[in-house]
């Protein structure tokens, strides 16, 4: 029994464009292999010699049937005019060789790196706009008073804020923010919704200049 290239092609189609891994179980002495993507609950059995984009789309039908809400990164960029991340081609032009700090690296990482970062501005703007998400007590989400982040001006931190009588970071306005009109859960400083939250609002100033202190 043995297993074609085919596979270790399949492997690199779903890591770089659905972000699933293939686990391979040979069943017995049959002349099929079984499939299981890494959430562990789909599988598939195929012929060994099933050709890797197949075996790649038949999973991938199988993981869109499970996931219905998996365009909710593109629908909350609609929805909420989310703002690109950098462009960062030019990295891979010029004299991109062998010591070079960005030498190893190729189109893929590029994306990779960009769907990962505004991932997490999406997951904050999510948050940001949905006061069930943000643990309001009284119904109050934090677009009620900064559609699309309007006014929360994070180029401006460190600075003294009144409210708090001393001097603050963008996270601190943030949690004062939840305790107060939100009525929301306190966060810590690295969780989860806290780090999304700073990412989006920062994220939607993208291009302003840095001015620390300013009021």
């Amino acid at each position: 029994m043995y297993i074609k290239s085919t596979v270790a092609e399949l492997m690199n189609v779903l890591l770089c464009a659905t972000c699933i891994s293939v686990v391979l179980m040979i069943t017995g002495c049959s002349e099929e292999v079984e499939y299981t993507t890494c959430d562990g609950r789909n599988k598939v059995k195929v012929a060994e010699e099933t050709e890797g984009q197949d075996l790649a789309d038949t999973l991938m039908a199988q993981w869109k049937r499970e996931n219905p809400n998996r365009n909710w990164v593109e629908e909350e960029k609609e929805r909420h005019e989310l703002k690109p991340p950098a462009d960062n081609s030019s990295l891979l032009k010029g004299e991109q060789g062998e010591g070079h700090i960005y030498g190893n690296y190729t189109e893929k990482d590029l994306l990779m790196w960009q769907r990962e970062t505004e991932k997490l501005v999406v997951e904050g703007s999510r948050i940001f706009h949905s006061a069930q998400l943000l643990g309001s007590q009284v119904s109050v989400s934090c677009d009620m008073c900064h559609p699309h982040a309007a006014n929360t001006h994070p180029e401006t931190y460190p600075k003294f804020q009144t409210q708090l009588g001393r001097v603050a970071l963008l996270r601190d306005m943030i949690h004062w923010c939840i305790d107060n009109p939100v009525r929301g859960e306190h966060l810590a400083p690295d969780d989860p919704r806290m780090r999304a939250l700073e990412a989006y609002i920062m994220a939607q100033r993208s291009g302003t200049m840095m001015n620390y202190g300013k009021h």
